[in-house]
């Protein structure tokens, strides 16, 4: 993998981890277009490393209250909007892996993305719990995590935004728009590790068997470990203003343009899979 590819690559996970229309779907699309091969398992995992240390100096106020006290409310929500991820994700494992491999239904999975910010910005202005006004951190409680999770759970499939549904999920219930920003983003912290456990797992596995050859072989080309670090720093850097500029855009407007935009995409896509069979 060259240096070009990794920047490329690195910077394409940091806008589309944060912003609502899907990181993962966007690699694949990448990948088909351009017919850059499926990036070596350890440059994955350190542009994932990249898009944590992003999400970490943006949060920084919000993990250091949560780091000083752990027993309070708001680590109870995040621990149970993560459980329903894991059981979906060691659920349908193999389902996921083929759908990422195939790349066949991101067509479908980005309309659906394109429904959900629909549909939660419209349950989003309905009269809630206390009339139009929105619920804060201290009003939130364990059916709005339990939503919230089951959304991302069902975002580990490529091209349906785990930002775009965890979003979705928390203002369909009603939640005030920074408040549900700001767990979006932290519930993003344990989905990005557990991403990364796997991939340490799977990179464990081909040491021991002898594959890990492999790995370095696909980064000893024209980049090298520059390419790994190149890579890393421009997902952390995107992945920074991401975050900042998702923040933004989701106190003051609606997800509506992302929504137009993940489906003229889905459409795109769908025309090529049936139609023209360019990337296809």
């Amino acid at each position: 993998m060259g240096i070009f590819e990794a920047v490329l690559l690195g910077a394409v996970q940091g806008i589309t981890e944060f912003l609502p229309v899907s990181s993962s779907g966007h690699l694949v699309l990448l990948q088909k277009i351009l017919g850059i091969s499926e990036p070596a398992l350890f440059f994955d995992t350190m542009v994932h490393v990249g898009t944590l240390i992003a999400v970490f100096v943006v949060l920084w106020k919000d993990i250091w209250r949560l780091l000083q006290r752990p027993i309070q409310r708001l680590t109870g929500f995040l621990i149970l909007s993560t459980i329903p991820t894991v059981i979906i994700a060691l659920a349908f494992k193999d389902t996921i892996e083929t759908a990422f491999q195939s790349g066949a239904f991101l067509g479908y999975a980005y309309l659906f993305t394109t429904a959900a910010l629909l549909v939660s910005e419209a349950l989003a202005r309905r009269p809630g719990f206390s009339g139009n006004i929105d619920r804060g951190e201290e009003r939130m409680n364990w059916i709005d995590a339990l939503v919230i999770g089951l959304c991302q759970g069902v975002a580990i499939l490529p091209a349906v935004s785990r930002s775009g549904l965890t979003l979705s999920g928390a203002l369909s219930r009603k939640l005030e728009r920074d408040f549900a920003a700001r767990f979006s983003f932290l519930l993003s912290i344990p989905a990005i590790l557990g991403a990364l456990l796997f991939q340490v797992k799977d990179l464990l596995g081909a040491r021991k068997a002898g594959e890990m050859e492999n790995h370095i072989a696909d980064l000893s080309g024209e980049g090298g470990l520059t390419a790994i670090i190149a890579g890393t720093f421009t997902a952390a850097l995107v992945g920074f203003f991401a975050v900042r500029f998702m923040l933004t855009i989701v106190r003051k407007h609606s997800l509506r343009g992302f929504a137009v935009y993940t489906g003229v995409l889905g459409i795109l896509i769908l025309l090529d899979q049936f139609v023209s069979h360019i990337f296809f």
